[in-house]
């Protein structure tokens, strides 16, 4: 049994959300792949497209990646907060347009000359009637561009079989496809061809591969007092080398508190923040910016020299962040520096600070969303931290409005997420963020 159990956790947990056909269907041919063995696919099938996040949620944490069976549902879910693991969806192309057109053509005698598609985008559509040999005059389509659009395909192909300008309609999605069936509309449902599943299956299986050995890595930062900033001698006796540790230790705990990171003494003057790679990525801007050196540097007063050791085990972590630290040590506390599982060495910046009053520059609509949320939650380090409950408390607006404000501002580099935090109930995980002050 525990042999089982171990076996199960090694593979890779695809979630599979979409209407049930597709999601069956994707199952079969997942169990009878080659890579089978490495991975366990978990179903959501819906009843409709209004249980997307639902659905979702309710597999979220059992799973390693999700696989949307195509581009609207993955939007819908999308819609409801930040996806708290790699996520992919299933690709409408031309190819899934050709079997519809033979089926038609065969079983329903349409003219493929004069039809109705929705979904595919209008490049897509001139190719595959372009290889055929059929004028696309008489074709009209309807692309999607977010779950908005797809509310008006049901109407775009009733008005236009009713007007005879079709002799049928061709749709992705299931629900529309039923909707125009009931109204007497000739329809054929484009679907995914196998081997787009497969390939969507093995994004899949790689997205979540590369998500756990990332968030399994082990990352160990070794953060110590620059030589400049050391006392000249220690003991006991020496109160501002105690206050000064103190508030070194306090601003490593702020950073330290929202990546799931521990903080230990080393020495004297230096500690040890041990996290998950993961969490240091979403920390430092997909390791673009240093971590700990800025907020020591505006909270403590004194400079500080970073080393970062990634690696499998806590041993290896280690080591790597000992060589780091030596690199930043001799670059003077400029950068932080980061050494990899395979030696790889990389340089960190600082965080840009604000430009000088020289250069000035106009807000932008994300920047002033920041300053009335500063202004609303105080000075502490902990009031940056933040999640669609909070803003929609601050800026009085509605929770879905929140999330589109914390994506927007995330998109600008205002703001980054971090890792969602689990709560006691089921339920979508809270996503939480921190402002950055530009």
């Amino acid at each position: 049994m525990d042999r089982l159990r171990s076996e199960t956790r090694s593979r890779v947990a695809i979630g599979v959300v979409g209407p049930p056909d597709l999601v069956e269907q994707i199952m079969m041919i997942g169990a009878d792949l080659p890579a089978a063995a490495d991975w366990r696919l978990v179903g959501a099938p819906l009843a409709g497209e209004h249980e997307t996040y639902e659905k979702f949620s309710k597999i979220a944490e059992s799973i390693d990646v999700a696989l949307f069976t195509g581009p609207l549902q993955y939007d819908l879910a999308r819609q409801g907060g930040e996806f708290p693991m790699p996520a992919t969806f299933v690709p409408m192309s031309g190819a899934s347009l050709y079997a519809a057109l033979l089926r038609g053509v065969l079983a329903d005698g349409i003219d493929p000359a004069r039809v109705s598609i929705d979904s595919l985008p209008a490049a897509d559509v001139d190719e595959a009637y372009g290889e055929i040999g059929v004028g696309t005059a008489g074709v009209h389509l309807s692309e999607y561009d977010q779950p908005e659009s797809a509310r008006g395909f049901i109407g775009f192909h009733e008005q236009l079989y009713r007007q005879g300008a079709t002799t049928a309609a061709l749709t992705t999605i299931r629900s529309v496809a039923k909707a125009l069936t009931s109204a007497g509309v000739p329809v054929l449902r484009m679907l995914p061809t196998s081997h787009t599943l497969r390939l969507a299956l093995n994004t899949a299986a790689l997205l979540g591969t590369g998500s756990r050995l990332e968030e399994g890595q082990i990352a160990i930062a070794v953060v110590e007092l620059a030589a400049s900033a050391r006392p000249s001698y220690s003991g006991p006796g020496n109160y501002w080398q105690q206050e000064l540790k103190l508030s070194l230790h306090q601003s490593l705990l702020a950073d330290a508190r929202v990546m799931g990171a521990t903080v230990v003494a080393r020495d004297e003057n230096s500690y040890v923040v041990t996290a998950t790679v993961g969490a240091l990525a979403q920390a430092t801007d997909g390791f673009r910016v240093a971590p700990f050196m800025d907020r020591v540097r505006s909270e403590a007063g004194v400079p500080v020299e970073v080393g970062i050791g990634l690696g499998t085990t806590a041993r290896d972590a280690d080591a790597n962040a000992l060589v780091a630290v030596e690199k930043a040590r001799n670059a003077g506390a400029a950068a932080a520096y980061m050494v990899s599982g395979d030696g790889t060495v990389l340089s960190l910046p600082l965080r840009q600070r604000r430009r000088a009053e020289s250069e000035p520059v106009t807000a932008t609509k994300g920047a002033k969303l920041l300053e009335r949320l500063v202004a609303g939650l105080g000075d502490g380090p902990e009031a940056l931290v933040v999640d669609a409950e909070i803003v929609a408390d601050v800026l009085a607006v509605a929770p879905r409005s929140a999330r589109r404000v914390l994506q927007s501002l995330a998109e600008e580099g205002l703001a980054w997420p971090m890792p969602p935090v689990k709560g006691s109930q089921a339920g979508r995980p809270r996503q939480p963020y921190r402002l950055v002050r530009p």
